[in-house]
């Protein structure tokens, strides 16, 4: 799974943009501050940063500078009040690779996200994911975040492209709840089995034609979901 650090002093977003990423199928630790962003990027190694600029200790200026001064090209997104065309300059020239604006709305941050993380595919595909795969007529390109079917490209999170491996690896079987959540959310995540359902409900109206009848990810009632293949 791919681990975001979240640099940010203002407990609300800090936590929003965590909720934000945890919806999309990312694992985040948290830093309130410089010096602590600092110690998880060396402990934690995480895929990619989202670095506010004005906080305490170190700034998230002299963060970004840390970070490429170590050799580390993990990709950097600031997100930051400081609108001003030379704040993203700098930020930019520092070895940023986004510069998001405050207030943000959350689909502008899927946006940046999805694209920062098909820079990451570029080197590095998860283990848990192959580099295509097919699921009924779908063709899945995990390191694009997209589908294809007959011409149309359909935009996809994380979690809904690890969905849609965990079925296409396993024709013909019900996956329970249970299953579905340990490789989809993690075995440390307890989600509510209201979670799965609006996930499943929202992947079937991009993947199917007919969402009110779908062909790819059956219900099987009382016990989980299936894909007949």
């Amino acid at each position: 799974m791919i681990k975001v650090l979240i640099a940010e002093d203002d407990q609300n977003i800090r936590r929003g943009l965590a909720d934000i990423l945890a919806s999309e199928g990312y694992s985040t630790v948290e830093a309130a501050d410089g010096d602590e962003a600092m110690t998880l990027f060396e402990s934690e190694k995480p895929d990619f940063v989202c670095l506010d600029i004005m906080m305490p200790g170190r700034s998230g200026y002299d963060v970004c500078r840390d970070i490429r001064a170590s050799g580390s090209n993990t990709p950097i997104i600031f997100i930051s009040a400081k609108s001003e065309e030379i704040d993203k300059v700098v930020g930019l020239e520092l070895g940023a690779d986004d510069f998001i604006v405050k207030p943000f709305g959350v689909k502008e941050v899927v946006a940046r996200i999805r694209a920062v993380t098909r820079r990451c595919f570029a080197t590095k595909i998860p283990d848990d994911l192959p580099s295509e795969f097919s699921i009924g007529d779908l063709h899945v390109s995990p390191s694009e975040l997209r589908a294809r079917r007959d011409g149309k490209t359909i935009d996809l999170s994380l979690r809904e492209v690890k969905i849609l491996e965990l079925f296409a690896r396993n024709p013909g079987a019900v996956l329970d709840r249970s299953m579905i959540f340990d490789h989809c959310w993690g075995d440390k995540y307890f989600p509510s089995s209201r979670t799965l359902d609006q996930h499943i409900a929202k992947l079937r109206k991009k993947i199917e034609s007919d969402p009110k009848n779908p062909s790819i990810i059956q219900t099987v009632h009382g016990v989980g979901y299936r894909f007949d293949g």
